[in-house]
């Protein structure tokens, strides 16, 4: 279908540059190609352009394709025996997550970010072991099944080369054990051991594999202040130069990755980060729950972009990150699921929800973002983080035709008050039932809860069969050792943050 259109009784294209929205009424959106080739009036386009086939119509609400701009596996932590701890206990309960194949890991997380008129996801890969070849072979095929769904897709792998575990040497840590543990936990990090040069490898094969596709871009990501050596940023800073590609860095998640950076460097994790040129336009902070005034001054001097990472935050014991500075600022703020939504999920729907509930303090004139605000980081906002920012994220000609048609029926069943504004009603009561289709490059990838293409129940039959059999060896020694190092992670920290309650 090269050119056709989508009709809708309203068509949100955007906002202008002070945030309000822009609705086309009783419009059309002409489709060439990939592209969004025009949009006005569903009247005078049809005379315009007699005769072609149509999607929606009467009784339809259509958005941009919403944007997750903080993403990492397909199976969530929780489903695969990781429970929902403290972010640095976080990472030994992670042992004891099984493998699984990735295609079928990504498909998973892919069916649900979609049905929720998801149609970019930014994939950052946090962890793969083995060899160059072994992180490539993998990182292919979670491509791959983004590229088989048709989704867009803003791929990375993490760099990392210090602190595996906990916000100290590998060596340390190791040497601190008991010596029943010393050497499966050494056998396990060493896994996760691929020098940087080669990570750095990794970053260019992938740009230059993937660089013809349309769908899918590839971004730098140095991993996080803890995990990377001042050499590391450095390598991440003259990548960015180099390539133009943009980044995305987890920063000040936690209060003690904030006491890890005034340890470290005497002072701001930002500051750090900014000395060696990454902190501007090409770069996007993932969470910043601990951020300072002072720091989030910085961002919005250098015109960085934040990601809000809101169920992740609660469910991890992060903190509440302050919204309404982030959007006071003016910095750009977009939204992701991180791992996992508030319940269990990839539900944007549901998460732009939360954003919206979340952050409204009290007072009667206390800031509070509205409905709009929050659409548009998960629309507009959430696409400049990504390397597709100046082709997604809004409606108008030229642009990628990413669109999401609502069934405004099943949105407002049995009643809405017509006076309540579209973006408030969409924002407020708008559930994954009620995402009738999925656009993504002009092209038809979910149907009134069917994926084109790609058969969601065989997948998950099959995804079921592989997840029923016992663990392997390894996969049990893994869970054994995930208990035995949860407690030394523990006291490692003991002492740090002390004025937080409870602690």
């Amino acid at each position: 279908m090269t050119r056709h259109l989508v009709v809708a009784d309203h068509i949100i294209t955007g906002f202008d540059a002070s945030g309000v929205p822009q609705i086309v009424e009783e419009g059309a959106i002409l489709i060439d190609g990939d592209r969004v080739a025009g949009i006005g009036a569903a009247k005078a386009l049809r005379l315009a352009h007699p005769n072609l086939p149509e999607t929606g119509g009467a009784g339809y609400v259509a958005i941009p394709g919403l944007i997750n701009a903080h993403h990492h596996v397909g199976l969530t932590p929780f489903q695969m025996g990781a429970r929902d701890q403290p972010l640095e206990l976080w990472f030994p309960e992670r042992l004891a997550m099984r493998d699984v194949d990735p295609r079928l890991d990504t498909l998973y997380s892919a069916f649900e970010m979609i049905a929720s008129g998801v149609t970019t996801v930014q994939h950052l890969h946090s962890r793969a072991p083995g060899d160059t070849d072994a992180v490539l072979a993998r990182a292919d095929t979670i491509i791959g099944a983004y590229r088989e769904l048709g989704m867009r897709a803003s791929y990375s792998f993490a760099l990392r080369d210090q602190n595996r575990m906990i916000y100290a040497a590998d060596e340390e840590f190791v040497a601190a054990l008991p010596p029943a543990l010393q050497k499966p936990t050494a056998e396990y990090l060493a896994g996760f051991g691929l020098p940087l040069s080669e990570q750095i490898a990794v970053f260019h094969a992938l740009r230059e594999r993937w660089a013809d596709d349309p769908l899918i871009g590839i971004q730098i990501a140095p991993s996080n202040l803890h995990w990377l050596s001042d050499a590391a940023l450095e390598s991440a800073a003259r990548m960015a130069q180099d390539t133009g590609a943009p980044l995305h860095m987890h920063l000040l998640e936690t209060p003690y990755q904030q006491e890890y950076a005034h340890r470290r460097t005497g002072g701001s994790a930002l500051e750090h980060v900014d000395s060696f040129g990454l902190i501007g336009p090409q770069l996007t902070i993932g969470h910043g729950v601990w951020m300072t005034p002072d720091d989030i001054a910085l961002v919005a001097e250098r015109g960085a972009c934040l990601c809000h990472n809101c169920s992740s935050n609660l469910r991890l014991k992060s903190g509440t990150a302050d919204l309404n500075a982030f959007l006071a600022s003016g910095v750009p703020v977009g939204l992701g699921i991180d791992e996992a939504g508030i319940n269990d999920d990839r539900d944007m729907l549901q998460e732009m929800r939360l954003a919206l509930t979340l952050h409204r303090p009290p007072g009667h004139d206390a800031p509070s973002p509205d409905a709009g605000d929050i659409l548009r980081m998960a629309t507009e906002h959430g696409a400049a983080t990504t390397p597709f920012a100046d082709r997604i994220g809004r409606l108008a000609p030229g642009q990628m035709a990413d669109i999401v048609l609502l069934d405004w029926r099943a949105v407002t069943y049995p009643w809405q008050d017509p006076a309540m504004p579209l973006i408030d009603v969409l924002v407020r009561r708008a559930k994954a039932g009620a995402v009738a289709s999925v656009m993504i490059g002009g092209r038809t990838v979910y149907r009134d809860g069917n994926f084109i293409g790609v058969d969601r129940g065989e997948t998950l039959k099959e995804l079921a069969l592989e997840l029923a059999r016992p663990d392997t060896p390894t996969e049990a020694n893994l869970r054994r050792l995930s208990k035995d190092l949860l407690e030394p992670v523990r006291r490692y920290y003991s002492g740090w943050c002390k004025d937080l309650q409870g602690h």
